[in-house]
C-alpha cells in the first residue's frame, strides 16, 4: 500500500517504497526500516505460490516512447546486454546470479539469457503525453501492429520494456511510483506477455526516483561534505536521471522475472500488493545499507559511486535483491 508524500516528507527521503497493483517500484518508505532486511530474515515471509518465473532465454524489446537523448539510450542498451555478458567482478551479471536463484515449480532457474531482440521509436506520443497505467498495454500494442516495422508479437518468450522520455507524464509517476511490471490483457494486446515501465526522472522528479544522485526536494539541504559542496552521489555515466532510472529498471527485471504473472514469488497475503524479491531490499545498494544509508559502495577516481561493473566499461549503481539462499539482501559487492 503507498503512503501519502507528506509521511514520505516526515520520514526526510522516503525513497523506494513497496508495491501496489501491477508490482510498482516507488519512493514511499526508504527509511521505514521494517521494509530494509539487510542482515535479517526474521521478518520476510517470502513465499512461492506456483506460478511461472521467466525460466527460458528472455527475448527483450524496448519501446522508447517519447524523444531520446541518444546517450541515455546508450546506456540503458549497455545495462541490459551486461544482464548476460561477463564484465570486471562485481558485474551486473554477477549482481543477476541472485535472481537466478528463483525457480518454478519444475526446478527451473530464471533465466540467465536475455537478448535485446528489438526496439521501437514512437516519437511521435502516439497514445499523448499523459498516461495511464493500462495506456503501457495499448502502446505496446501500437508497437507490434506498425507498420512496416513492427515489434515481433512474442507470447513464448518476449519481455517488453515501455520507457517514457522526461516530457511525459504518467499516472502515480513521481508521486507514488517510479516503475512497475505487470502483464498484458488479451484483450487489449492479443495475447498474455509480461510488461515493466519506468520513466525518466530527470526532469521531473530527480529527486525522487533518481536517489542516491540527486536529492529530495523538500527534504532541505543535503549534509555537506567535508572539503565544501555536498555529499550527493556522482552518477557513474553522467547523468543522474537516467544512472537513476537503471536502479528502477533493475529492480523492475528483477521483479518480472520472478513475478511475471503476480502469481510466483512475493510476501504478503494480498496479490494485488504483493512485497517482492527487490522490494525487501529497497534503498539497500552495499554493506550496511538501510535505514536511509545506502550501504558501502565503490567510487571511481571522479567520485562516482557504483556497485557493479557493466560492459563497454560501464559502471552502474543498483539495489540489491533478497538472496533465498542466504536469507537476506545481497549483491556482489558485498564484504561480508
Amino acid at each position: 500500500m503507498h503512503k501519502k508524500l507528506w509521511q514520505w516528507h516526515v520520514l526526510l527521503l522516503s525513497l523506494f517504497c513497496s508495491s501496489s497493483l501491477a508490482s510498482s517500484f516507488s519512493q514511499d518508505n526508504l527509511f521505514n526500516q521494517a521494509k530494509n532486511y539487510e542482515g535479517s530474515s526474521d521478518l520476510v515471509d517470502l513465499q512461492y505460490h506456483m506460478g511461472p518465473v521467466l525460466a527460458g532465454p528472455v527475448n527483450l524489446y524496448i519501446i522508447w516512447y517519447g524523444r531520446w537523448n541518444q546517450n541515455h539510450q546508450a546506456t540503458v542498451r549497455d545495462f541490459i546486454y551486461s544482464l548476460s555478458y561477463s564484465s570486471p567482478y562485481p558485474s551486473v551479471s554477477d549482481w543477476w546470479r541472485t535472481v537466478r536463484l528463483y525457480t518454478d515449480q519444475t526446478g527451473s532457474n530464471v533465466t540467465g539469457n536475455i537478448v535485446l531482440s528489438g526496439e521501437f521509436y514512437d516519437y511521435r506520443y502516439s497514445h499523448g503525453r499523459y498516461l495511464s497505467r493500462l495506456a503501457m498495454q495499448s502502446i505496446i500494442k501500437s508497437a507490434v501492429t506498425a507498420h512496416p516495422r513492427a515489434l515481433p508479437l512474442n507470447p513464448h518468450n518476449g519481455l517488453y520494456l515501455v520507457l517514457t522520455s522526461g516530457d511525459v507524464q504518467v499516472q502515480d509517476f513521481c508521486r507514488a511510483v517510479c516503475g512497475f511490471h505487470y502483464f498484458t490483457f488479451p484483450t487489449i494486446v492479443g495475447v498474455t506477455v509480461p510488461y515493466a515501465w519506468v520513466g525518466y526522472s530527470g526532469t521531473q522528479c530527480p529527486g525522487m526516483c533518481a536517489y542516491p544522485f540527486a536529492w529530495p526536494k523538500y527534504s532541505g539541504k543535503p549534509p555537506p561534505s567535508t572539503n565544501g559542496g555536498n555529499n550527493i552521489m556522482r552518477a557513474p555515466n553522467g547523468d543522474p536521471g537516467v544512472d537513476g532510472m537503471i536502479s528502477v529498471l533493475a529492480h523492475e527485471l528483477a521483479e518480472v522475472s520472478s513475478n511475471p504473472l503476480i502469481n510466483a514469488w512475493y510476501a504478503g497475503d494480498d496479490p494485488t500488493s504483493p512485497t517482492e524479491i527487490a522490494d525487501l531490499c529497497l534503498g539497500v545498494y552495499g554493506t550496511g545499507g538501510g535505514g536511509g544509508f545506502v550501504g558501502k559502495v565503490n567510487k571511481d577516481s571522479w567520485g562516482d559511486g557504483y556497485n557493479v561493473n557493466g560492459v563497454k566499461g560501464r559502471r552502474f549503481l543498483v539495489q540489491w535483491i533478497w538472496n533465498p539462499v542466504k536469507r537476506r539482501c545481497f549483491g556482489p559487492n558485498a564484504i561480508d
